[in-house]
């Protein structure tokens, strides 16, 4: 029966790693085909805004231009393309990243990278300039991506590399009744059950002293009084026995105390 389960976990394993290693290429693929969409939108000159476009090293200030200076649907179309470019780090970074701190480690990359971006499009784009607002969005963007799409997702990954894991830890095998484990035999020291048992033995001994003391004074010394009157009843024949000699005695003196020949010869 053994037989039969380790191929099928075997295969299993197997199925597991290759969907591991499937999810992980798709993820790169996904990442690598971003990063050339998110250098061609970036990094393309704009001739027309050469002479408008300024940097802004100030946070909120783009932001609150595209609220007072845009109509809603190109402040709309701003914010939201930079939100947007955000998001597919959220979902892809989280899988690619190590799973302790993921969150943390996303953010981090993200920032990274689109502070590099933003610098490219202001030292060699014309037409464009660095814009911290627009890495808060960025940043923004893959936060919402990673609450939506990307926890999820990675979260299953991550599960599918614990299972192989997991899976090969060995299982502890059925214990046979009534008999004992080499590992038990080696922690137990000899010396130590060897004192273990005579602490054991004279421990039950001072138990049994402690039982039978009071027990062989009660057999001693019985009820309370049970002395004296034992004492009391043997003294009581050799009372009755001086009183019947004293009677004798009296009887043959006679009243006057003497001899009963004198009285007759006197008489």
């Amino acid at each position: 029966m053994t037989a039969e389960a380790d191929p099928g976990a075997r295969r299993r394993r197997m199925g597991q790693l290759l969907l591991r290693a499937a999810v992980l290429a798709a993820a790169f693929a996904a990442l690598v085909a971003f990063s050339v969409l998110l250098a061609k939108v970036t990094l393309t000159p704009s001739p027309a805004s050469e002479g408008i476009v300024t940097s802004n090293l100030k946070p909120g200030r783009s932001l609150r231009q595209y609220a007072e200076e845009y109509t809603f649907l190109a402040a709309c179309k701003q914010a939201g393309g930079n939100l947007l470019l955000g998001a597919p780090f959220g979902v892809l970074l989280p899988i690619l990243v190590p799973r302790r701190l993921r969150m943390l480690r996303m953010t981090v990359l993200t920032v990274l990278v689109m502070a590099v971006v933003e610098l490219a499009q202001g030292a060699l784009v014309a037409g464009r300039a660095f814009d911290v607002d627009d890495v808060i969005l960025n940043t923004a963007g893959a936060l919402l991506g990673y609450a939506l799409v990307g926890r999820r997702i990675s979260h299953r990954y991550h599960a599918l590399s614990d299972e192989p894991a997991a899976a090969d830890k060995p299982t502890p095998g059925p214990r046979t009744p009534g008999r004992t484990e080499p590992a038990a035999r080696r922690r137990t020291n000899p010396a130590t059950a060897s004192k273990a048992g005579t602490k054991a033995k004279a421990g039950t001994k001072a138990k049994a002293g402690a039982e039978t003391k009071p027990g062989t004074k009660a057999k001693a010394g019985g009820r309370p009084g049970s002395g004296s009157a034992a004492r009391r009843s043997a003294s009581a024949p050799v009372a009755r026995g001086r009183a019947l000699f004293d009677r004798l005695r009296g009887r043959r003196e006679g009243p006057g105390g003497g001899a009963p020949g004198a009285r007759r010869r006197g008489a």
